[in-house]
């Protein structure tokens, strides 16, 4: 007869239920893998595959019971952990969002709407296309792949353990918001130029000759020249968000512990 004691018991819920909660919660807030859109049976049996995969090769977890307090704070942590991943990696797409927000205001296409059923809230219209083209290229060079590599190799770098992560983490967190908006400004700032340029040349066109009727003229124009600059431009969209991914995992992998 087969016997299981209570001590093994919590060796294998021990060595399953903090690694998948960290998977989930990394699932729950990264792009693409994350959407509201993916059932969340999807999402958890997803994640239960992803554990199962990395447990032969994960650090071997504290002997903490997982129903006692240290181990409810251990559960915590790997919640805040994943989020984390999840959230840096998110960051990319923001700043792809903010990057077609301005373009969108810059063109005259600002009040232009579109219902986004992921994110639950209206959006700019520009600023979705751009996301779409985001989510293609993430999907082109294999990003969910590289987001579950960063998960694997965080168990390394921030292995599981009773103390949270300390203040340096948070810090990392936080400075490295600011890749919303160094690639943000790097992805619309062509447009931005070119749209000054337009600005420019309607604002001459205006005082030579006063009684042309700016707004029938400089609307259509500004959008047209908008269009023609985002096409020229879509071919150099690739390289730049591939190097901001390329940042942002090279920072997940570098997340201090403490």
């Amino acid at each position: 007869m087969i016997t299981v004691t209570s001590a093994q018991l919590d060796a294998w819920l021990t060595a399953l239920i903090w690694p998948l909660t960290r998977v989930l919660a990394v699932l729950a807030a990264a792009p693409v893998l994350g959407q509201t859109r993916i059932p969340a049976r999807v999402r958890i049996g997803l994640a239960i595959g992803i554990v199962l995969a990395l447990m032969p090769v994960l650090p071997a977890p504290p002997a903490i019971a997982p129903t006692s307090a240290a181990g409810m704070l251990v559960l915590a942590t790997q919640i805040v952990i994943g989020l984390a991943i999840g959230f840096v990696v998110r960051l990319a797409f923001s700043a792809v969002e903010m990057a077609g927000d301005l373009i969108g205001m810059q063109m005259g296409l600002g009040f232009a709407m579109f219902y986004d059923p992921g994110n639950v809230q209206h959006t700019p219209i520009l600023g979705q296309f751009m996301v779409l083209l985001a989510t293609l290229s993430f999907v082109a060079i294999n990003g969910h792949l590289m987001i579950i590599a960063a998960l694997a190799d965080s168990f390394r770098s921030l292995p599981i353990a009773v103390a949270p992560p300390g203040t340096s983490f948070f810090g990392a967190l936080s400075r490295h918001g600011a890749i919303v908006f160094v690639a943000g400004l790097q992805l619309a700032l062509p447009l931005i130029v070119a749209m000054l340029v337009a600005n420019l040349a309607l604002g001459v066109l205006t005082r030579a000759a006063p009684q042309l009727n700016i707004f029938a003229v400089g609307f259509p124009l500004t959008i047209a020249i908008g269009f023609g600059a985002l096409l020229l431009t879509l071919p150099y969209f690739g390289p730049v968000f591939e190097r901001t991914l390329d940042q942002v995992f090279i920072f997940v992998a570098n997340l201090p512990a403490r």
